[in-house]
Parts: structure tokens; sequence; C-alpha cells
């Protein structure tokens, strides 16, 4: 018996595409279009992404030093989740996907996980260890969902901690440091623990919950599959 493979079982380009909220969505149907007219390619936006990624991971490494720099670094990160997005609609909005593109859409985005956290743990707001721990659990939480493709299968989503909710965390957490001009939590929590620490925390802990139905969801599917 054998493993089914994406050779013997052939991936349309595009087919497993992340859901995406429609808000957020149409937010980019202006840009779609222009990027169209104007012939942008769907891998500058990718690069674009890596751009935005590592900008903000340079605004976290400062933020310790230079607080207001949490702000430049929400956007930034939100700013790259709105890049990873529009690469795939502009791709399949002017016939440009392929499976090529589907390395350069999630490639992107695990350089900008790495980066960011990198950056945040190494800004004196958290706990170093906290932060690449996070960083570990949003590759595996990636790992994991692209593996179903891998072995033949569909491309898992399900999980509290996909990537949109690990930036949304991150990103509450930097403007509550803000808001509350302090960088720990309230004295009800260990003094060591800041507020970054605890949405790194969280992120971690969801991360795990989401590995786990992740991996439930493939294992389900490979099994019930004829060999």
């Amino acid at each position: 018996m054998s493993l089914r493979t994406n050779a013997s079982l052939p991936q349309k380009p595009g087919k497993a595409r992340r859901p995406i909220a429609g808000l957020f969505r149409r937010t980019a149907h202006t840009a779609v279009e222009l990027c169209r007219k104007r012939e942008i390619h769907p891998d500058t936006i990718s690069y674009a992404s890596i751009a935005a990624g590592a900008a903000a991971a340079v605004c976290f490494w400062q933020a310790g030093e230079v607080p207001w720099l949490l702000l430049p670094a929400v956007a930034l990160s939100t700013l790259r989740l709105w890049f990873n997005m529009l690469d795939g609609m502009v791709a399949l909005a002017t016939g440009q996907s392929s499976s090529r593109g589907e390395v350069l859409n999630d490639l992107p985005d695990r350089v900008s996980d790495l980066l960011i956290f990198v950056g945040v743990a190494h800004s004196g707001l958290v706990q170093p260890l906290v932060a690449y721990w996070a960083a570990i659990s949003a590759l595996l939480v990636a790992y994991v969902g692209t593996l179903g493709q891998a072995v033949g299968g569909r491309r898992q989503f399900g999980g509290m901690m996909s990537k949109p909710w690990r930036m949304a965390l991150l990103s509450a957490a930097s403007l509550a440091v803000l808001a509350a001009g302090k960088t720990n939590l309230p004295a009800i929590f260990p003094a060591e623990i800041s507020i970054l620490d605890g949405a790194l925390i969280l992120v971690i802990l969801g991360s795990l919950q989401t590995l786990w139905v992740r991996l439930r969801a493939l294992m389900a599917e490979l099994e019930s599959t004829p060999r």
C-alpha cells in the first residue's frame, strides 16, 4: 500500500485557497483591477509582502526603545496580510495561477512570520524564548496545513490560530501596550509576563489546538480515501 501523491492525483493551481473574510477581501477589489490594468505580476506582490513583513519586524525590534513604533508595526503586519491576499486574487483575476505561484504565495508568508516574531523576540518587550516558540508553532501550523496537499489530500484550514488570528493577537497586544502606557499585565499575573508575552502564549496554545484539528481532519480524510 502506498500513499497517494500529487503526481497520482493532480492538484489544480489555486484549488486550495484560504478562506478570506469578505470585508477584508472587498478592500482589495480596486487594487486587483489596478494591478490587472498595470500588468503588475502576482510575484511582485508576493515579494512586497516580505518587504512589509521585514519592515514590521524592524519596528517591533526597536519598539522597546521607541514604543510608538508599535503603531507602524501593526500597520505593516496588516499590510503584509493584505499583500498576501492580493497576490492570489490577482493571479486568479489574470489567469496566472500556477503551481509555482502557489509556492510564491506560501513561502513569503513563512519568511514574514519568522521575521516578525524574531523582531518581537528582540524588542525587549517579551521573553525571547516565548516569541521563538510562537514562531515555531506558526511554522508547524502552516506545515500541517499544506501537508494534506503533499500526500494527495486537501489543504487544511481548520483551527483557531490561523495566520490572520496570530497577527490579530499580536496587533491587539501591541495597541494595548500603547493604550495602557505600560508593558506588563495586571498584578494578578507574574511580574515578568508582559502584555505581549500573554499574546504570544495565546498564539502557542491556539497553535496546539490548530495542529490537533488539522491533523485529525487530515488523518480522517486519508483513512477514508481508497488507496
